[in-house]
């Protein structure tokens, strides 16, 4: 029998830990989707959290985050005060009542942990973690990689663009004919 690819075996693992995670969630009868349990985790973790970080941290669109944050502000998980820092944006506080659930969430996380680590030893477990940090921080990597490559190619084409404009008053000059564009100088 041929073993699951990484890739494959990768998206069964993420799979089955949604699966044990949500039964476990909806164990302690906590009715937030998922969404809006990553946001509030990630606004009772950072203190200095406001709707753009979490869009950040989500990597979610900000409009989409800004519904999830005003729906947990209506059902009383959330507070928004300003930001004395930055007056255009709010930090963003959990109540009592968005604390609670996530002291839930975080029994349901670890029950899901034991679930799904039983048949491992401390040392195995060890060992996945490291190795999923390193294929995390490879992905981190190659992203942030891409993501120098495409500024600096955007960079390259904007000076190309540069370049092709002044192009035409060039050629004139070189040809001995007048420009058909007058470049205004300020001098």
């Amino acid at each position: 029998m041929q073993s699951l690819s990484l890739s494959e075996t990768l998206h069964t693992l993420v799979h089955a830990y949604k699966k044990q995670l949500r039964s476990d969630i909806a164990a302690q009868e906590i009715n937030l989707p998922v969404t809006h349990i990553r946001a509030l985790k990630g606004i009772c973790r950072n203190p200095e959290s406001t709707a753009q970080s979490i869009a950040l941290r989500m990597q979610r669109d900000k409009a989409q985050i800004t519904r999830v944050l005003n729906e947990l502000q209506q059902s009383g998980l959330i507070t928004k005060v300003d930001n004395p820092k930055d007056g255009r944006s709010q930090l963003l506080r959990p109540t009592a009542e968005g604390e609670k659930i996530m002291r839930q969430v975080n029994i349901s996380e670890r029950k899901t942990v034991a679930h799904m680590t039983q048949a491992l030893s401390p040392d195995e477990v060890d060992t996945f973690i490291q190795l999923a940090n390193r294929i995390s921080k490879s992905v981190d990597e190659a992203a942030s990689a891409n993501s120098v490559m495409q500024k600096r190619l955007s960079t390259e084409r904007q000076s190309s663009v540069e370049k092709i404009s002044i192009t035409p008053q060039l050629i004139a000059e070189h040809a001995g004919v007048e420009p058909l564009i007058e470049e205004s100088h300020n001098e």
